[in-house]
């Protein structure tokens, strides 16, 4: 069973930036990829971007690319996330999630942290 933890959301206002972090636990971690996801008050769950655990392939949904940007530290089990230039549109709950095996699909997501992005 895989646990994974977000923290380092917040208010901010537009331009600036948040790192969000996420913790993954839960006996010996090895996965395929890690990626985030978001989702706003009233519309679906997005995709935003993914990191493979291993190769540290990288991708981002067209909204975010040159703005925010994913790494990993295998030592220590984390994904991070570094929002910078945000907008309001990024306002939204992050999740991040794991995909266990390289099938597109995301075995375990956390708990979500808010990001909230003023005018």
């Amino acid at each position: 069973q895989v646990q994974l933890v977000e923290s380092g959301g917040g208010l901010v206002q537009a331009g600036g930036s948040l790192r969000l972090s996420c913790a993954a636990s839960g006996g010996t971690f090895s996965t395929y990829a890690m990626g985030w996801f978001r989702q706003a008050p009233g519309k679906r769950r997005e995709f935003v971007s993914y990191i493979t655990w291993r190769g540290g392939s990288t991708w981002y949904v067209d909204s975010v690319k040159g703005r925010f940007t994913i790494s990993r530290d295998l030592a220590k089990n984390t994904v991070d996330l570094q929002m910078n230039s945000l907008r309001p549109e990024d306002t939204a709950v992050y999740y991040c999630g794991t995909q266990l095996v390289p099938n597109g699909e995301y075995d375990y997501l956390g708990q979500g942290t808010q990001v909230t992005v003023s005018s």
